[in-house]
């Protein structure tokens, strides 16, 4: 899809959502006025500012405005759904919390049911819209493809997957090197190209074929800028590179490497450490300034052991390190070789909830005060777990590229805890690259957040 049209859809349906929540909860005011007293009237202004804050963040948490789901009807249907019940909590929330009487709850009911179907609405007039970009034959880009290779191939299969349909007129290559039924047409020779394009009204020529393969390239090239057709090249590195690869520039001098890393920027570097120092500070001020002596003592208590379990486990570039967590597990031999397991014998009374509510790995933060770990990233592993996984999947040490986190994005997706095969090991290395190649500090903020209310609501694989 075309991303300044799709730029333009994501801030076309964030406005049309707020507006629906801002012009439903006046609506409904306006319906209940008389049941509205002068003196709650402030009440129901911060609910309405409440309101637009809680879609804001109902809608990030679930990615509904993001470029891959709100390409797809289906899946922008799916999260819109997700981050409704996510704003009828927040708003429950808000009046539980607040204690928020002096609001009707009749109000409140209206205004949910309301804004259920104002969000519908919306979510149908896209459709109508997704339709008419489909059928407008004026922004369907006219594709001719010169070359009939395996990259000519899988460009027209990606080009028939694109949200937005484009119309591919067909190929153009010289007919000794065509061996093959071809889905599309081959419209004519290479060396007619430009007629074709004009003949055909195309809007776009990709070349398959590199310059140094036909030198004619380039004046096709100065061809197409003279009457307004874009020309775009496509290199074939099939027969040097055979994994996707990001391009970027040293100065004018092209580099291919396997993965872009928003990290490898020091700027983004003191970015993501001044978050971690940040939120470290207050969890260690607020929060383990008296967690720690009162945990301290019910573990002590139960088992007269150690308060905490230092445990040696792999860090940024492999380097080892103490990670730092509160004992839930009587002292044994196998602590650093097994895996906690479902029903595990050695963990204690108080360990099943520490490790249940996820309060066992907040000493952790003080191993990101001391720079070895990140509040969020892909989580330490015992040292023999490494040497083991290292050996078997190939990607696995890519996720040592990065500081370890207290969370990440493999834990807010199910893949925390046991592993207990090896393709469950696989989609935690996957989710873990994955935010190494995606990284920014929404997306850390994100992953906290979803967090702490899975500490809440409680996560089936905490044992």
């Amino acid at each position: 899809m075309n991303q300044r049209l799709l730029r333009l859809i994501i801030v076309t349906f964030i406005v049309l959502d707020l507006l629906i929540v801002n012009i439903v909860f006046l609506i409904a005011k306006a319906w209940f006025q008389n049941a509205i007293s002068p003196i709650s009237e402030l009440q129901y202004a911060y609910l309405h500012f409440y309101l637009n804050i809680a879609w804001i963040v109902a809608g990030w948490i679930n990615s509904i405005y993001n470029s891959i789901n709100i390409s797809s009807f289906e899946n922008f249907c799916k999260k819109s759904f997700r981050a409704d019940v996510y704003f009828i909590a927040f708003i429950m929330l808000y009046l539980f919390v607040l204690k928020q009487v002096e609001i009707s709850r009749l109000f409140i009911v209206t205004l949910l049911i309301s804004t259920a179907i104002g969000f519908l609405l919306n979510r149908l007039l896209y459709l109508g819209l997704f339709q008419l970009l489909l059928n407008k034959n004026y922004l369907i880009p006219r594709i001719i493809i010169i070359g009939h290779n395996s990259t000519a191939r899988k460009l027209a299969q990606y080009l028939e997957e694109e949200p937005l349909k484009k119309h591919i007129i067909g190929f153009c290559e010289d007919e000794e090197n065509i061996n093959e039924l071809t889905h599309y047409p081959v419209v004519g020779e290479i060396k007619n190209v430009m007629e074709l394009a004009r003949q055909y009204k195309a809007t776009n020529i990709y070349s398959t074929i590199a310059p140094e393969q036909n030198h004619e390239i380039y004046s096709y090239m100065k061809q197409a800028d003279q009457v307004c057709i874009r020309f775009k090249f496509i290199p074939d590195l099939d027969s040097f590179i055979r994994l996707p690869v990001h391009i970027d520039y040293l100065g004018p001098i092209p580099m291919f490497s396997l993965r872009k890393e928003p990290l490898e920027d020091i700027s983004n570097r003191i970015r993501k450490r001044l978050y971690d120092l940040f939120i470290s500070i207050l969890v260690t001020v607020f929060i383990l300034s008296w967690m720690i002596p009162l945990i301290g003592m019910l573990i002590w208590l139960e088992d007269r052991g150690p308060v905490f379990f230092i445990q040696q486990r792999s860090g940024k570039d492999n380097k080892p390190f103490g990670c730092i967590k509160f004992r839930s597990m009587r002292i044994s031999l196998e602590a650093n070789t097994k895996q906690a397991t479902e029903n595990d014998l050695r963990i204690t009374r108080l360990g099943k909830f520490l490790r249940k509510t996820n309060l066992d790995e907040f000493p952790q933060f003080l191993n990101v005060l001391m720079s070895q770990m990140s509040v969020v990233g892909p989580r330490p592993h015992m040292l023999k777990h490494t040497d083991d996984y290292s050996k078997i999947l190939n990607l696995y040490m890519v996720r040592h590229f990065m500081k370890p986190g207290i969370t990440g994005c493999a834990q807010i997706k199910g893949y925390r805890g046991e592993t207990k095969t090896v393709d469950l090991m696989q989609k935690r290395v996957e989710n873990d690259i994955w935010y190494l190649e995606n990284w920014s500090l929404w997306l850390d903020t994100k992953i906290v957040i979803l967090t702490a209310l899975n500490m809440i609501t409680g996560d089936e694989n905490a044992y």
